[in-house]
């Protein structure tokens, strides 16, 4: 039964697909009274081109593998040393429209870096966070079933060479920017339990729930 509260799994370090096709199982099985979950992992090195994505934004992939997935957005980079959070909420049930949550999701990384004294932002025409110019936090979503999956990288403290090999998110020139360089969060331990705080602030769901690893019928 639904319970009202957000279940937060702990992930770990995995790889790419067998988390993305959890999710899909995970939204294409799920009803009424299914949970809301949020899942926290790091992945190992990949790039991830959205349904819109164009190739050309692929620069020089090297011997990282390039992945076509089901999200909205362009490429991203998603590699040890970033915080990546997928909310898989039954937004209608939640009573909150596409263009809401991702104001939600934008919203609560900018209050989680307020709480490091940086400034970020938020962009209306270019999804994400920013600060100084720069992008420090990805965001691409996908609704099926009025449920949301997919979610949000933040650059926490990684190698961010990678990003060199593409145009981040279709941007040519796109400069990326991690909290380690900022004085925010140091740890990806750390960014994730003080962005589920403000994420959960923002859903007005407190009520959380952690497990570790993914739901068993998924793994």
């Amino acid at each position: 039964m639904y319970d009202n509260a957000l279940h937060i799994r702990h992930l770990g370090k995995q790889d790419y697909e067998s988390v993305w096709h959890a999710m899909q199982n995970y939204t294409d099985n799920r009803d009424e009274n299914s949970q809301d979950e949020i899942w926290i992992v790091e992945h190992n090195p990949v790039f991830t081109q959205g349904q819109a994505g164009k190739s050309e934004h692929i620069l020089n992939p090297g011997d990282i593998p390039v992945i076509q997935v089901d999200r909205g957005g362009q490429v991203t980079y998603h590699g040890p040393g970033q915080l990546v959070v997928y909310p898989l909420l039954d937004i209608k049930r939640l009573k909150v429209g596409v263009r809401q949550l991702v104001t939600h999701i934008e919203q609560c990384i900018v209050n989680m870096l307020a709480r490091y004294q940086v400034e970020a932002y938020a962009k209306a025409d270019a999804p994400g966070v920013y600060v100084d110019e720069r992008k420090i936090a990805s965001l691409g979503l996908r609704i099926r079933k009025g449920c949301s999956f997919h979610g949000l990288a933040l650059n926490v403290d990684m190698d961010m060479a990678p990003f060199q090999r593409i145009n981040p998110c279709g941007y040519a020139g796109m400069e990326m920017i991690q909290c380690k360089q900022l004085g925010g969060p140091q740890t990806v331990e750390e960014a994730g339990l003080q962005l589920i705080e403000t994420l959960s602030q923002e859903l007005g769901l407190e009520k959380l729930v952690h497990h570790q690893g993914l739901p068993e019928s998924y793994e």
